[in-house]
């Protein structure tokens, strides 16, 4: 659902671009509908190659859905807590239906922006639970690679949604329909999908449904001796279950470093500029002089790039480790980007063409850019946001992580005409700069998780980092009172 939206984000701006161009001319009723500057601004001969699309509105229509993402992710943390994973993402699927309804079937601009916010619901509250039940469900060993999952489909909806409009960029009058329409497949996928699936083991003990907790960790193990698991789950939500105010745990000192990580990965991940390819991305193929169709098919080319190269992060992030490919992506999409940066300072002015052969080595840059980011920071800001948080402020912490991304990718998306109206090539450079503060941030502050079990995260990973182990005081570092009594315990034979 998530990757769907993004990729019809990017292509309705080719469909603008074509109209624009003379390319769709039975589409100027969308434009006077929608986006009247853009409308006006067609006329216009020579308009300037980095400021066509600087609309305020047409900001507005890509950067609502993630405005209402924030508001609704907060809204899921809580239901996560109370009712679980497994209804969350019910409530996810049916208000993305809703949102693609409104949309496919908008006639003012207020009834799209609607749908958007609708849509940015469904966002919300999927991004909120999909990445806590795969962590949740996941063998440790495994973790990594499973929950990547989560961002692999992401790059597969945006494929869809480039394949969606490549073919449908020719209807007129109502082509942008079927693709906005086109919303509502993904949505109850989930929905009807979300009946066949269990709640995670965790959740169910958490609110109490200890019996049905242990059936459901026998079944998704494949095997019946999970005791020694099983007994880890309980102890840890009977100590989670003493946290009566999670927001409140979040600003104690032994939350920090979780809190600073979980939620700076996702800053860092929006700031890696791959808004500026997902969302962009056609329109820039046709400033540099690709035809209409040629620009939607460079996106397709992209985004199967991005679908392949997550595949990678699957199976090697258990293997190398979450700070090995995070460091090495960054490296190969700031090389990238600042190629790009300089053939464009070179060869695009405000109103020139990139030549054909220099545009194509374009577009082999932003591939290459695109394989750098896909198993590296796109998939491991889910994941890793998805680990540190101890049980007792998992969906709490979770939620502001999930807020971090929404906010920053409205950020971005809101910011990026604008900024590339007045930095024009420079922007490129200006994300490459941020690369190299994440890698540093990330080689020094960032500690690995690879193969550690949810339940001994503080233990392992965070009272023994050279840094953060100092907001640990010495009655931090005790046990819980309820935690020792459980330990001191006798454990059932294995």
């Amino acid at each position: 659902m998530f990757g769907y939206d993004i990729g019809i984000s990017g292509s309705i701006n080719v469909l603008l671009w074509r109209i624009y161009t003379g390319g769709v001319t039975g589409m100027d009723d969308f434009l006077l509908k929608f986006f009247p500057n853009v409308y006006v601004k067609k006329n216009h001969a020579h308009e300037n190659n980095y400021c066509k699309f600087d609309d305020e509105y047409l900001q507005l229509f890509t950067s609502s859905l993630y405005l209402a993402a924030i508001v609704a992710s907060g809204g899921a943390s809580l239901m996560c807590k109370k009712y679980g994973r497994k209804p969350t993402m019910q409530a996810a699927s049916i208000f993305f239906f809703i949102g693609a309804i409104l949309n496919v079937s908008a006639m003012n601009l207020p009834m799209l922006i609607l749908g958007r916010l609708f849509l940015g619901a469904g966002v919300g509250c999927g991004n909120q639970a999909v990445p806590l039940f795969i962590t949740e469900i996941s063998p440790p060993k495994f973790r990594g690679g499973l929950n990547i999952c989560f961002q692999l489909l992401i790059t597969v909806g945006i494929l869809v949604a480039n394949c969606v409009n490549y073919f449908t960029s020719n209807i007129k009058n109502y082509g942008w329909r079927i693709s906005l329409g086109g919303a509502a497949v993904p949505a109850v996928i989930l929905l009807v999908g979300s009946f066949a699936i269990v709640e995670t083991p965790t959740s169910l003990i958490e609110r109490g449904k200890k019996e049905k907790g242990l059936k459901t960790l026998k079944r998704i193990r494949g095997v019946d001796d999970v005791q020694k698991e099983f007994e880890e789950m309980v102890r840890a939500t009977e100590v989670a279950n003493q946290i009566k105010h999670p927001f409140r745990e979040l600003m104690k000192k032994p939350s920090i470093p979780p809190m600073i990580c979980g939620t700076i990965i996702h800053v860092f991940q929006q700031f890696t500029g791959i808004n500026v390819v997902m969302f962009y991305a056609p329109v820039l193929f046709q400033t540099m002089g690709f035809g209409s169709s040629a620009s939607l098919l460079s996106a397709v080319i992209t985004g199967t790039v991005n679908s392949l190269s997550t595949v990678i992060a699957i199976f090697t992030v258990d293997k190398a480790g979450r700070k090995k490919l995070l460091v090495f992506g960054a490296l190969i999409c700031m090389v990238a980007q600042c190629t790009i940066g300089v053939i464009l300072k070179k060869y695009l002015t405000e109103t020139s063409k990139v030549p054909n052969s220099i545009a194509k080595v374009v577009v082999l840059l932003i591939c290459v850019y695109v394989n750098g980011f896909a198993w590296s920071w796109g998939p491991l800001g889910w994941l890793i946001s998805s680990e540190v948080f101890p049980l007792e402020t998992r969906t709490s912490g979770y939620f502001f992580a999930v807020a971090t991304n929404m906010l920053c990718t409205f950020i971005i998306a809101q910011a990026f005409l604008s900024m590339l109206c007045h930095m024009r090539a420079y922007i490129y450079f200006f994300f490459a700069a941020w690369l190299i503060v994440m890698s540093i941030f990330v080689m020094a502050m960032l500690p690995e998780t690879k193969g550690v079990p949810l339940d001994e995260m503080v233990e392992r990973v965070w009272k023994k980092h050279w840094f953060w182990k100092s907001f640990f005081k010495s009655s931090d570092i005790e046990r819980p009172k309820a935690m020792v009594q459980l330990e001191h315990q006798e454990k059932p034979n294995q």
